[in-house]
């Protein structure tokens, strides 16, 4: 018997409220609520119709399959035209044909990994009440420490075991000075990840607020100590709750001048899914089109596309300069061209949007216009919402409408560019060799567990963070009035 969740009461496919904790929730709208209702109905039809239980059924792909049927069934209905999740009837009750959509052997690099160390000194100051949120839910966990959920054993079993990614990078949240994951403790998982015959799975990033005393100067020391494999930044973060931006000579051109000097080539910028109010403006991508044109021989990776989970994605708006527009209006103010030093990493983004085909279709369409199909990144912001298996299978099986592709001249996604995404383009601006990476990992010690595991696999199919306002609140008045 499975130990999660026997009754299959979760669906495979995770449409819901949870946040990585930087945002507030926002209610799932009445259409994604009888999409998520229509496909309760249809994998209990389907398991009834192979005499299996639900469970059981839910765990196969055909499972995933038919919940992304039901899901498109009910956005069709509702006049969504924008984009569908292309799933063959069948794939609801034969394994091959579910395979055929939502299986697959692409190499996939998430660049946007995170975890908290059950261990360390940030507890002292009460914060660990507010990630209690986040493990709260986590039947996976039996630990008598629920804040273990969300440790860097766990989130490698979410991402290694119950997902298909091969590889990845583990980044850091914006906290100074305690942070639940400082750079010795991310080293500390890579070492773990690495113990699988040389397989280098895992990368990190070295973490700079250099806003704050110090980190500028520290940064040396870090590159020395870490071998880190880029810089992670959070402008919308600092003393007293005020941000930076990129182009101020004091604080973000330092930080890119000393990274420079280190010969260290990426930037990696949160940009979108604003912090609070108080900060706002430092969310927007204003300053990245300034910097990448100013230093060409960087690069600059900007976390979350410039999402705002406030605003609905549409056609490009240059006037109104809000979410992912923000971000093509600064490419384009600035002269930064598709394929230029400017990428866009759908960290949180994807799982945002993929409960809206319109806004899924516009967003990705609009991302591969003005930074360009090489440019899109693979990232899920995992382990906060659990495994990424589900964002990994709808992003699989969607594809922008051909309306969408003739009315505003988005790109066919086609399996090659889905492949780029997933993690080729990624592994080029890191530098990484996807087949080797991909041989290894069949063969290393995860590999193997994994091709043991898969054949009676029993994944929890759960979210980890907050999924209500009440929720979200606690965690901010936990953290003293910062995100998580």
């Amino acid at each position: 018997m499975s130990r999660h969740d026997p009754d299959g009461s979760r669906l495979p496919i995770k449409i819901d409220t949870t946040t990585n904790g930087e945002f507030a929730p926002y209610p799932l709208d009445p259409v994604a609520k009888a999409a998520n209702k229509a496909a309760h109905e249809k994998v209990s039809a389907a398991a009834r119709k192979l005499g299996i239980g639900r469970r059981a059924y839910l765990v196969t792909t055909c499972g995933a399959a038919a919940t992304l049927a039901a899901m498109n069934e009910t956005f069709a209905q509702a006049g969504k035209t924008g984009g569908a999740f292309e799933i063959p009837d069948e794939a609801a009750f034969e394994i091959s044909a579910a395979d055929s959509v939502v299986a697959g052997d692409e190499f996939i690099f998430d660049v946007q990994l995170h975890h908290v160390n059950p261990k360390g000194t940030w507890r002292k100051g009460g914060a660990d009440r507010g990630f209690l949120g986040f493990a709260q839910n986590q039947a996976a966990c039996s630990a008598s420490d629920q804040i273990d959920c969300l440790s860097g054993e766990n989130m490698l079993r979410e991402v290694f075991m119950d997902s298909d990614t091969t590889a990845a990078v583990l980044s850091s949240v914006p906290s100074a000075p305690d942070n639940p994951l400082l750079v010795h403790e991310a080293a500390e998982t890579r070492a773990l990840a690495a113990q699988l015959q040389g397989s280098p799975r895992l990368l990190i990033h070295g973490l700079c607020h250099p806003n704050f005393p110090g980190h500028v100067e520290g940064m040396d020391e870090v590159l020395k100590t870490y071998k880190i494999a880029g810089w992670k930044t959070y402008t919308q973060w600092g003393p007293d709750g005020k941000g930076f931006w990129l182009d101020d000579e004091a604080t973000g051109i330092r930080m890119i001048e000393k990274a420079r000097a280190q010969g260290v080539k990426i930037i990696c910028v949160h940009k979108g899914l604003p912090l609070g109010q108080q900060s706002y403006e430092f969310s927007t991508c204003r300053d990245i089109g300034i910097v990448a044109a100013k230093y060409p021989d960087m690069n600059f990776l900007v976390y979350h596309s410039g999402y705002e989970p406030s605003h609905k994605e549409g056609p490009y708006n240059g006037f109104r300069q809000k979410g992912v527009d923000s971000l093509i209006h600064s490419l384009r103010e600035n002269g930064i061209k598709p394929g230029g030093n400017v990428y866009a990493e759908l960290g949180s983004t994807w799982r945002a949007v993929m409960r809206d085909p319109d806004q899924a279709a516009h967003l990705l369409g609009k991302l591969m216009l003005a930074v360009g199909e090489d440019n899109v990144l693979w990232g899920t912001d995992s382990i906060w919402y659990g495994s990424p298996q589900d964002q990994i299978q709808a992003f699989r099986t969607f594809q922008i409408s051909g309306l969408f592709q003739n009315k505003f001249g988005y790109p066919e996604l086609t399996p090659e560019r889905k492949r780029k995404i997933l993690g080729l383009s990624g592994a080029k601006v890191y530098g990484l060799s996807p087949a080797d990476l991909k041989k290894k990992a069949e063969i290393d010690t995860w590999g193997k567990a994994r091709a043991a595991y898969l054949p009676d696999a029993d994944p929890s199919f759960l979210t980890y963070g907050p999924k209500t306002r009440r929720e979200f609140f606690a965690l901010l008045k936990a953290n003293g009035g910062a995100p998580a």
